[in-house]
């Protein structure tokens, strides 16, 4: 069994709330007014010489940056975690933000969609100056990386790779654990179990109505909820119930062609090969990619696939495989943040 830390955090938690122009309007209702919890380490000082690297951690479907913070038994929050690396020299100290993701459909993959907002603008041109703004963050050195990673697990990974993937100027480090990988295998398997579940609607939006009236999520109507906010993100249609129309025929089951060609598009082992992805990842100082190889949604598969691509076009990354599924994988972070820390950092005292 695993030793619990009975440390409480040491360092300084604060809270930073914008009002985003990038989310007002969105499809959903969704407040527009955001916070994002910071985590500013032990010894923080506002006037330290050379500031501190910013570290992001983008949530997974059905969470949010605020859940990262939770006590957990037998394991650590975030902040936990982060103060016993720095303690024992894995790493130096970061300022950490936890950004709010989630949504009236249990979250987002923090890209840009016309029904959920445009959410990968929120963290880049919204969030990201606004705490380097406020907070005491490490310029650029010259010819050094950029100080700044991004990291998350399942869709808060997807999020970091998709970063990665068009944003390499804008971060140093990414590190994705189990994010979304191989459309095919990651949701094709679910359609079948959410059209039975939206059976018994009229539409979608019958179905979600419902779900926002009840007291629990019960059953496969998570995995249902999870399919429809993909759905809105992927391939949003207007005349759709909150722009969620899932990519098969509600009869038979069968792939709708377009629109499952529109939810590949945004699929990074179709995305690896778009024009600038690889040159955008060749910039970044780290990349960093690991998956459970008893992952229930089968993203190993997905991700062996993509790291064979990312070896033929020769970007540099590391990859690993555990003995793990898709939950429970905290203690991978031992891993990547310390990683990325010394990428953007070489040299440096930890």
């Amino acid at each position: 069994m695993p030793r619990h830390n009975f440390a409480r955090p040491r360092g300084q938690l604060v809270e930073l709330t914008l009002e985003s122009k990038a989310l007002a309007g969105n499809a959903l209702g969704d407040p527009s007014t955001r916070s994002c919890a910071v985590y500013l380490p032990p010894g923080y000082d506002p006037d330290a010489p050379g500031g501190f690297p910013l570290f992001v951690a983008l949530a997974a479907f059905g969470g949010t940056g605020f859940k990262l913070l939770n006590w957990q038994s037998f394991g650590e929050s975030l902040p936990q975690r982060l103060d016993r690396l720095i303690e024992s020299g894995a790493m130096g100290p970061v300022v950490l933000a936890l950004p709010d993701g989630f949504t009236r459909l249990g979250g987002n993959q923090w890209v840009n969609s016309a029904v959920l907002g445009d959410w990968e603008t929120h963290v880049l041109d919204e969030l990201v100056p606004a705490l380097e703004d406020r907070f005491n963050v490490s310029e650029q050195p010259e010819g050094g990386p950029v100080q700044r990673a991004v990291f998350g697990h399942s869709s808060g990974g997807y999020a970091a790779l998709i970063h990665a993937m068009r944003h390499g100027d804008r971060w140093g480090a990414a590190a994705s654990h189990s994010g979304d990988v191989g459309f095919e295998l990651v949701y094709g398997r679910e359609f079948p179990g959410a059209l039975a579940e939206l059976a018994r609607f009229d539409d979608a939006g019958a179905f979600l109505e419902k779900l926002w009236a009840s007291d629990k999520i019960r059953g496969r109507q998570f995995n249902t909820l999870m399919l429809l906010a993909m759905a809105a993100t992927y391939a949003p249609e207007a005349d759709a119930p909150y722009g969620a129309r899932l990519p098969v025929d509600p009869r038979t089951c069968a792939r709708d062609r377009e629109r499952w060609a529109r939810w590949l598009a945004h699929d990074p082992l179709e995305l690896v090969e778009a024009p600038g992805s690889v040159a955008s990842m060749k910039r970044l100082a780290s990349l960093y990619l690991d998956c459970g190889f008893r992952d229930e949604y089968f993203i190993h598969f997905g991700t062996r696939a993509l790291v064979a691509k990312l070896e033929a076009a020769g970007v540099p990354h590391l990859y690993e495989e555990f003995d793990g599924g898709h939950s429970g994988v905290s203690h991978r972070l031992d891993r990547s943040l310390p990683r990325m820390y010394r990428a953007l950092r070489p040299g440096a005292d930890s």
